[in-house]
């Protein structure tokens, strides 16, 4: 096995009769299918030529015609796969996480969108970056989850996990929302604003950083709070521990919603209360030789450019 955490130093390449690190691998894609197909079948025979059991996703596999492989829902991809292969953006990483986290699997992403922090893999390397890792040079992260429950009138109404973010914000009326935040039963404010972020440390470099929210490192054990236009600009983002158990109420709202790693996922009414935790599993990140938190985010935030 490889080292645990990205900063972590990479093994070295063993002999070339050696087994692959990953022995059974899913492959996973949803986005622009005839270049995803075309990617998505040489990465596949290169894989099967390196002795790894392949399965592609079934959404993948309809969407890119890649029948001729065998193909696996994400219960089987969860029971067989050691390792999962993402090809998309962002938010094919996120979708993946949410379905795999339970069952462990890590993930691995080849970038095919446009900023791509969670994707590490460049296309024009595939191939390459793909045998480091069967290899066994590559290093393990685990990020953070977070999970969900929306009560109303004392009753359950939904719950559900995510890899970035949950976002309780204005609907489509348009007009502010007010809420009361408690953490660990403690009250905090009464807020007046277009919504509220709760970010993981992933999610620190999405929705919760156009609004002004902190970036944090993966590894720090916390929550960013960040207010969307809050109507009293004293109102900050705060960071909480990620052991902290988060509560939202909605005290006026004509119109409010709630949305997972920017998929809307119920309407909220007055009174409803939102309590959100770190889920139970994290998911982790299979990262190639050279990774560094800091420079992807040079590179993907611009820093250190000369104008």
């Amino acid at each position: 096995m490889s080292e645990q955490n990205s900063g972590s130093s990479v093994k070295p390449a063993p002999p070339a009769n050696v087994a692959p690190a990953f022995r059974s691998v899913a492959l996973i894609g949803l986005y622009n299918a005839d270049q995803s197909a075309r990617t998505l079948a040489r990465l596949g025979e290169f894989l099967i030529r390196q002795g790894c059991a392949l399965m592609i996703e079934t959404a993948t596999a309809a969407n890119c015609g890649l029948t001729p492989f065998p193909v696996a829902d994400y219960e089987q991809i969860g029971a067989k796969a050691d390792l999962a292969v993402v090809l998309g953006g962002d938010g094919s990483m996120l979708s993946a996480a949410r379905r795999l986290v339970a069952h462990r699997v890590p993930l691995v992403g080849i970038n095919q969108g446009r900023l791509g922090f969670m994707t590490d893999i460049a296309i024009g390397n595939m191939i390459e970056t793909m045998g480091q890792l069967l290899a066994g040079r590559f290093s393990l992260e685990d990020r953070t989850m977070l999970e969900a429950e929306v009560t109303r009138a004392g009753e359950h109404l939904v719950s559900t996990c995510g890899l970035n973010d949950v976002v309780v914000n204005k609907g489509a009326i348009g007009r502010l929302i007010e809420f009361l935040v408690h953490i660990d039963g403690e009250f905090v404010y009464d807020l007046r604003s277009d919504g509220l972020i709760v970010a993981t440390p992933t999610g620190s470099t999405a929705y919760s950083l156009s609004s002004n929210g902190p970036i944090l490192q993966p590894n720090v054990p916390g929550f960013a709070l960040v207010p969307i236009c809050p109507h009293t600009l004293s109102n900050r983002p705060i960071t909480v521990s990620d052991k902290s158990r988060i509560e939202i109420t909605l005290k006026r709202a004509v119109d409010a919603r709630l949305h997972f790693d920017g998929r809307p996922e119920c309407d909220l009414q007055e009174g409803d209360r939102v309590t959100i935790r770190r889920a139970e599993h994290a998911i982790t990140f299979v990262h190639p030789p050279g990774y560094s938190y800091y420079a992807m985010l040079r590179e993907k935030l611009h820093w250190s450019e000369m104008h």
